[in-house]
């Protein structure tokens, strides 16, 4: 069986949920093996996304293990058919995998929440802001770099501007709404691209404003994909040494925390819809 080089953060987060089971269960890899008939070494490699798993070997796993979350194990099981080669394959190896692991976690998503501290959120960026906001973060980069970095961004927005777009709700503050990335002419359009949007039905934009008491931030960058179930759900976030994919049942409990926080320090859309039509009549 040929080992994948580098699983997507998809096929890891399926590895992961397996490797949970059979500890909750009390088993080493070595036990649930010899449960399994494989050699432990499999199991490991199974654990590690580093091979897929048939839909009938993890039903097998999930009964070793004592599993009776039919809804978890259906999901899983869907989770390890799944081919799809979605339109960022073709940005496979001249893009860093997160890029690829973020749009195929945007595509199964069942919605999306973001919260968007200094950057106007990626998916409402327009191509303007998206190429000075990468020109600018890497300097060193020459345009052909960055005119694949804000390809691949516009090609993202397809979850919120496609055929069968997901529920999208964004709490930006308003220092995002305020920093120039692109210019006065640019950032003008661009507020007016969050205006635009934030009036379609599967949409919800609510502003931070610095006027507000007693917010002490979100810290960074927060992206909060939802999965089939809410176990699956993902938490993405920046992270000094890259981009974090975090779905542990303790993380997601303290994000989905922090989401709420946020969200009621928010003014409502109307409102927000209201300041963006203020700050656009400033530039």
């Amino acid at each position: 069986m040929v080992l994948r080089r580098a699983p997507t953060a998809r096929q890891g987060r399926l590895a992961s949920e397996l490797r949970r089971l059979r500890e909750a269960a009390g088993l080493t890899s070595r036990e649930a093996a010899a449960l399994l008939g494989v050699s432990s070494a499999q199991i490991s490699q199974i654990e590690a996304g580093l091979t897929g798993v048939s839909g009938k070997r993890l039903r097998r796993l999930a009964a070793n293990y004592t599993c009776s979350d039919d809804h978890l194990i259906d999901a899983l099981v869907a989770m390890a058919a799944d081919r799809t080669h979605g339109w960022w394959e073709e940005y496979r190896g001249v893009l860093p995998s997160a890029y690829l692991d973020l749009a195929e976690l945007d595509h199964h998503a069942t919605f999306r929440h973001d919260v968007a501290v200094t950057h106007v959120p990626g998916l409402f960026q327009t191509e303007d802001y998206a190429r000075a906001l990468f020109a600018y973060m890497n300097p060193e980069f020459p345009d052909s770099e960055v005119d694949l970095r804000v390809a691949h961004r516009m090609k993202r927005r397809v979850v919120i501007e496609g055929a069968s777009p997901i529920p999208y709700e964004t709490v930006i503050h308003e220092a995002a709404l305020r920093i120039k990335v692109a210019g006065r002419a640019a950032f003008r359009g661009q507020l007016a691209r969050i205006v635009e949007l934030s009036e379609a039905e599967h949409v919800t934009v609510r502003v931070i404003p610095f006027a507000l008491d007693d917010f002490a931030g979100a810290g960074s960058t927060l992206v909060h994909l939802g999965a089939s179930l809410p176990r699956l759900d993902t938490v993405i976030r920046d992270a000094p040494h890259g981009t974090a994919f975090l779905d542990s049942e303790a993380q997601l409990k303290h994000f989905r925390t922090l989401f709420r926080t946020v969200g009621r320090a928010a003014l409502s859309p109307e409102q927000s819809r209201d300041l963006i039509h203020q700050l656009t009549k400033e530039v």
